[in-house]
């Protein structure tokens, strides 16, 4: 009974006393500002209130059922599960009662590398309007405005009057995750996904498969997980757990994009495909071991065209990553009936034309599924004919002259080689990815504008569902500002109060992001981390 009393006093003097006023920011943070920074950015010092009681994310032009998710989502991103203590400002307030939220064209069902995340973002002292020609510049735009609100002295909601002008600089601007490695569970992805959403990026390059094991369950080839994985039961991913994390992506305008890696990195393979992988000889036996996948028999390429047909089924997305990089030729050299076909095909000794052979028959095979694909750089580097619209991913060092070798050739490429997070420093290495550019290579306007974006790479020996969150972020949130902002935003002093906030912000939302530069603290940690 008494403390129900207390309970409505205390609403009483809110009520009675609530005024909006200038608030400071945390020490070494900014209070409501976006990351990655718009493109055009302006901020007022008008100050508004929100009243989560009331306040309404309000479509006013076309909707779907991306745009109805996000609207719920992003209503508790704002406020929280539960409301905030309700009052009755002064008379002098400010208050916002809506975000009009305008979707100008139809939805897109899925995202792709062609769409359009463009928007306009305006809040003035009576009014709030977010427009975009496409859903996923409504998301991109939906983002922003809930970075732009903060808690005021008395726990309420604010934000300050802007006007924001935004597109992205890059159109494919990823994370890729290894889950073969080490096993990553289904929601320890999701969290990786909403940390995405949360910093604008766009394309989950799923590494689901390598040499330790096999945790994709195919229907064609259920031996490949059943063989292949760490454990058949618990460590792998079914179609419907792909179809589930698929679906969490798109309505974040993520694209899925799997990649399959071949001829190399494909132990976990022949476990449960036998005859796929080359038999390895020593003094001209067997040894019982095996090499790369063997490109001189027909069941391979059989095999192969009979895998992709289901996985161009399975992931809505043109584009599957096909691998191509760190083929040895040891296990090859020693097999004699490698070394008989090349001689019969007049390339004896030329291993590289070996594996050029093999990544041709692929790529036949994708463009026979009508599937677009993206390789690492050596397949290229190797000579293979690729087809024009072929993304080439560089992950190498001495970046800068690949990037030149290959948008020379007219080939649409994403860099990654600066961007490798699992290499671990002490202290605030964000910066050192913060500086890298995409467009950082002596070359014509035309090929830069072949470099469509890039990736962080998360690889998955030192990280599994224990700490791979906390290892990527909020030190991927520099590759994301780099992938969206303008080239100009680059001053990494600039940049720390903002993205300081945005760390605390996604600890905020639950996900598990570590310290950044040291010493500090978020107001928020303890209430969201268990």
């Amino acid at each position: 009974m008494h403390r129900c009393l207390t309970v409505l006093l205390i609403v009483a003097f809110f009520e009675s006393h609530l005024s909006v006023e200038a608030v400071n920011a945390p020490p070494g943070q900014t209070l409501g500002q976006p990351w990655p920074m718009p493109q055009s950015y302006q901020s007022y010092p008008d100050l508004l209130l929100l009243n989560s009681a009331t306040f309404n994310l309000s479509p006013v032009g076309h909707s779907c059922d991306i745009l109805q998710d996000a609207i719920r989502r992003y209503r508790l991103i704002i406020f929280g599960p539960s409301n905030a203590l309700k009052f009755r400002p002064k008379s002098n307030v400010n208050v916002l009662a809506n975000l009009d939220v305008n979707l100008m064209n139809e939805c897109e069902k899925y995202p792709s590398l062609e769409m359009k995340e463009n928007y306009t973002l305006t809040v003035t002292s009576s009014t709030a309007n977010l427009a975009s020609p496409t859903i996923w510049g409504i998301l991109r735009g939906l983002e922003t405005f809930s970075q732009l609100v903060y808690r005021g002295n008395y726990g309420e909601f604010l934000l300050n009057a802007t006007k924001i002008v935004d597109f992205p600089r890059f159109s494919h601007r990823g994370v890729l995750l290894d889950t073969s490695r080490h096993y990553l569970s289904k929601e320890v992805i999701k969290e990786n996904i909403e940390a995405m959403a949360y910093n604008k990026m766009n394309v989950f390059h799923w590494h689901i498969v390598d040499d330790q094991s096999f945790p994709y369950q195919s229907r064609k080839y259920p031996k490949l997980s059943d063989e292949g994985a760490y454990n058949r039961f618990t460590h792998i991913y079914t179609q419907n757990d792909v179809a589930e994390i698929i679906e969490f992506a798109r309505v974040r305008g993520i694209r899925v994009i799997p990649e399959y890696d071949t001829p190399g990195h494909s132990q976990s393979w022949g476990k449960g495909q036998k005859g796929l992988l080359t038999e390895c000889y020593s003094q001209g036996k067997p040894n019982g071991n095996f090499g790369p996948i063997n490109p001189i028999v027909n069941t391979t390429y059989t095999f192969l065209e009979g895998f992709f047909s289901e996985v161009q089924q399975v992931f809505p997305d043109k584009y599957t990553h096909m691998g191509g990089d760190e083929v040895s030729f040891d296990c090859w050299k020693s097999n004699p009936d490698i070394t008989k076909f090349m001689q019969q095909h007049g390339f004896p000794g030329n291993y590289s034309r070996l594996e050029q052979y093999y990544e041709q028959r692929l790529l036949n095979i994708m463009a026979k599924l009508n599937a677009g694909y993206i390789i690492w750089q050596e397949v290229v580097d190797n000579g293979v004919k690729v087809r024009p619209d072929t993304v080439v991913e560089i992950w190498k060092g001495g970046y800068q002259d690949e990037l030149a070798k290959v948008t020379k050739k007219g080939l649409r490429t994403i860099l990654s080689s600066c961007w490798y997070l699992n290499y671990i420093s002490y202290g605030g290495d964000w910066t050192k990815y913060y500086s890298c550019d995409p467009w950082d290579f002596e070359g014509t306007a035309e090929q830069k504008n072949l470099v469509i974006g890039g990736e962080s790479c998360m690889w998955g020996e030192y990280v599994d569902s224990t700490n791979v969150i906390s290892r990527l972020w909020p030190r991927n949130s520099a590759v994301a500002e780099r992938l969206w902002s303008a080239q100009s935003v680059k001053n990494p002093d600039k940049a720390k109060p903002r993205i300081e906030e945005n760390r605390c912000r996604m600890i905020r939302r639950g996900i598990r992001a570590e310290p950044l530069s040291g010493p500090g603290f978020c107001s928020q940690e303890f209430n969201s981390i268990p």
